[in-house]
């Protein structure tokens, strides 16, 4: 599958078969967005190599990710679950970082203009950001709206810091941005786990996923 997913979990190399190599992590593929578009699927995992190989053809698996087992060995220190992201493409652009500079500020700007409708206590002002075919863990826009209001009622009116955001971009038949955060009320220690899915509706962006990470 192609698109923005986080790792889910490390499985017990001395369980799997030597076929996965020095290990296997499990991916969250259907991810919300693969969900919102009828994708089905599951059991994608970015693994090593079997011990006779080096290396595999990028298509050679049943949707799985493999890749060298040094590589898979460098990633399987450095990993963090649920947080690492892994993007899968055909193929990366790199480009330097002040060319995303105009983006990051408004990007900026969109969260804090949601942060601050949500410690401002008046849910339809929130709901402003949630597009209409809003979904989310069998949640529809109406659903999600009132959890909104006891949300906004939990927060009741300190201000919200965002601690840790990630902000990671998708364009496949639109235009998406995988936001994940730290929320953290004044006076508050420590904050929930928030991941979003904005997607670009025009000239506006709109909250098409909402989900705290446990």
């Amino acid at each position: 599958p192609l698109g923005v997913y986080f790792v889910t979990s490390n499985l017990d190399r001395r369980r799997l078969r030597d076929f996965y190599g020095s290990g296997a992590l499990p991916i969250n593929y259907p991810n919300a967005y693969d969900v919102r578009r009828g994708r089905g699927g599951s059991g994608i995992w970015l693994h090593g190599t079997p011990p006779s190989q080096y290396s595999r053809a990028p298509q050679a698996t049943d949707g799985c990710v493999a890749v060298a087992n040094p590589d898979l060995e460098h990633i399987l220190r450095t990993v963090q679950i649920r947080t690492t992201p892994l993007l899968i493409a055909q193929q990366i652009s790199w480009v330097p970082p002040q060319s995303l500079a105009n983006e990051k500020v408004s990007i900026e700007k969109l969260l804090d203009a949601w942060s601050r409708a949500k410690s401002g206590g008046d849910p339809t002002a929130l709901a402003a950001f949630y597009a209409p075919d809003f979904s989310a863990d069998g949640r529809d826009i109406a659903t999600h709206q009132a959890m909104l209001k006891t949300d906004v009622a939990r927060v009741r009116g300190r201000a919200l810091t965002l601690k840790d955001v990630s902000v990671l971009g998708w364009s496949e038949g639109a235009d998406v941005r995988v936001v994940t955060f730290a929320e953290v009320p004044a006076g508050a220690r420590p904050g929930k786990q928030v991941r979003q899915y904005w997607e670009r509706r025009g000239a506006a962006w709109k909250i098409v996923y909402e989900t705290e990470l446990r």
